[in-house]
């Protein structure tokens, strides 16, 4: 090895240790052996510039020329750098600003924690074929409960419904919707080709995506419209939810020659009970899961009633049913 390469690694060594000292405030003495016949050769080599080095480290014992070792002490100190640097300026998530100290546990886990969307779980409920995502879903319901106690008949609802999914297929959608309207809902057998339940709605045909959005709607509108008549006095309804089964069950009775209507809903939740009607409204609440019922008085024949729950545990949006009476 050349001298000025020896100088070079002297310097590099002397500026490891002399940094390794600082970070560590360790203070340490390690005489050097005789090498070939030189009392400490660190020392020798570093006096042509002075001996600046002597004042600020304490030669170590090194092979010289071994360039891993120069290398794993680089590492070390690097290594120190940075843990010290952690130690003392730790980083932040990329949401933060400044350092935040966590609890280690919510003293009360449900507050402020709300299910994104707690209606969905009916669809399971549905006859469909295969299941449509959430986002299309709730679109559809929100549509449907917008209309549900409209007086348009039922083909042009599910087009309204619908025609916001699919802008440019407007004719292609009305020749469906006769097809939905006059197949039952238990069979898709007379809509097209229908996908098997491996398929998935986004690899569907644009044909196939209406058929079945419209097939949803028809079954959505039939959950949500309870008809009561004389024949059928008595309607009940049942709807899955996050938390558990809403079941609604509307009567028509009779009292003292006056007819009222009354609602009694089982409630997976706290809720509050709304039902609408001829200008009046009757509304009840509870503060936990169980049964809640609401009456009104059927003062007009063949009158639309909305009935509006609330289970703000579920979801901030309520459910709309319309109670159609031909009584």
């Amino acid at each position: 090895m050349n001298s000025d390469s020896e100088s070079l690694q002297n310097q590099l060594l002397a500026w490891l240790l002399a940094d390794n000292n600082a970070q560590t405030s360790e203070q340490s003495s390690v005489s050097c052996e005789d090498i070939n016949g030189v009392d400490n050769p660190l020392s020798t080599a570093a006096s042509p510039i002075g001996g600046a080095f002597e004042s600020e480290w304490t030669p170590q014992t090194f092979q010289l020329g071994e360039i891993p070792t120069v290398q794993e002490r680089f590492q070390a100190v690097l290594k120190r750098r940075l843990q010290a640097k952690i130690q003392h300026q730790p980083p932040l998530f990329p949401w933060e600003s400044q350092l935040i100290d966590y609890p280690d546990y919510l003293d009360n886990p449900t507050i402020g924690i709300v299910p994104v969307w707690g209606w969905a779980a009916q669809q399971s409920k549905l006859n469909l074929p295969l299941t449509l995502p959430e986002k299309v879903f709730r679109q559809l319901l929100e549509k449907c409960q917008a209309l549900v106690g409209s007086s348009l008949p039922l083909g042009a609802k599910l087009v309204q419904v619908v025609e916001s999914l699919f802008p440019e297929d407007s004719q292609t959608l009305n020749d469906l919707a006769g097809l939905v309207l006059r197949s039952p809902s238990r069979s898709v057998a007379d809509v097209g080709k229908m996908p098997t339940l491996e398929s998935d709605y986004d690899q569907l045909q644009s044909r196939q995506q209406i058929a079945l959005s419209l097939l949803t709607a028809k079954q959505l509108f039939e959950n949500l419209t309870l008809p009561i008549s004389a024949t059928t006095p008595v309607v009940e309804r049942q709807w899955l939810t996050n938390a558990g089964v809403l079941t609604v069950k509307v009567n028509s009775q009779s009292k003292v020659g006056v007819k009222n209507l009354r609602v009694e809903a089982e409630l997976p939740s706290f809720g509050v009970l709304k039902l609408q009607g001829d200008g009046i409204q009757a509304m009840a609440q509870s503060s936990s899961p169980g049964c809640l019922s609401v009456e009104l008085p059927m003062t007009q024949p063949n009158q639309t009633y909305s009935l509006e729950i609330e289970l703000k545990e579920i979801d901030q949006q309520p459910l709309l049913f319309s109670i159609v009476s031909t009584i």
